[in-house]
């Protein structure tokens, strides 16, 4: 399977786990499949967060020791862009608890 079709569908499956959550989140009542979908969206938006952060910062903290070899004098902007991957899972943290 292609790497772009894979991600498209994730992506997909990550919307309308979101979706079904928000919506059955919106009603006063809920009854128990809605309270679990809910927990579904909010599971999964979270641990899609925290797997695209993993991702993120292996791939940019690999990048930043080989760059630090050559440019030990930016090592402040590579440690920003590790950072910036690592802020992914903490919106999906915020996000799986307004879902909830």
């Amino acid at each position: 399977m292609n790497k772009n079709v894979l991600r498209l569908l994730v992506a997909c499956v990550a919307l309308i786990a979101v979706f079904a959550s928000v919506i059955a989140h919106a009603q006063t009542a809920l009854t128990p499949i809605q309270k679990g979908l809910s927990r579904i969206g909010a599971g999964l938006a979270f641990g899609l967060a925290a797997a695209g952060a993993g991702i993120g910062v292996g791939l940019a903290g690999a990048a930043a020791i080989g760059a630090i070899i050559e440019r030990r004098d930016l090592f402040a902007m590579y440690l920003l862009f590790i950072a910036l991957a690592e802020a992914i899972a903490i919106y999906g943290f915020a996000m799986a608890f307004i879902l909830m």
